[in-house]
């Protein structure tokens, strides 16, 4: 069974930095792996995601602050999250697919002040 498990969001004032890591079971990291996020009232959009060959993509919003990575030893992918602005505020959910079906990890909470 596959289980993605997102921790390290919280409350952080603007301009600073959070990392967030899903732990992933049942599954390795080593294939498409992404973040995306969803904000009160907005649709989940795609944030970052990582191809099996390494390649990295952004959405305009994050690029140049938001950095996706992983461990395939610790079967682990993290985004780094810099220069953070009240508009990131959101939850931020780890997807990955399984065959053909999307899953899903619970979320994790990011919060923004201004």
């Amino acid at each position: 069974q596959v289980q993605l498990v997102e921790s390290g969001g919280g409350l952080v004032q603007a301009g600073g930095s959070l990392r967030l890591s899903c732990a992933a079971s049942g599954i390795s990291v080593s294939g498409f792996m992404a973040w995306y996020r969803q904000a009160p009232g907005q649709q989940r959009e795609l944030v970052a995601s990582i191809s099996s060959v390494g390649v990295t993509n952004y959405a305009d919003s994050v690029k140049g602050r938001f950095t996706i990575s992983r461990d395939n030893a610790k079967n682990t992918v993290w985004l780094q999250m810099n220069s953070l602005k009240p508009e990131d505020t959101a939850v931020y959910y780890c997807y990955t697919v399984v065959s053909v079906n999307p899953s899903w990890g619970q979320g994790t909470q990011v919060t923004v002040s201004t």
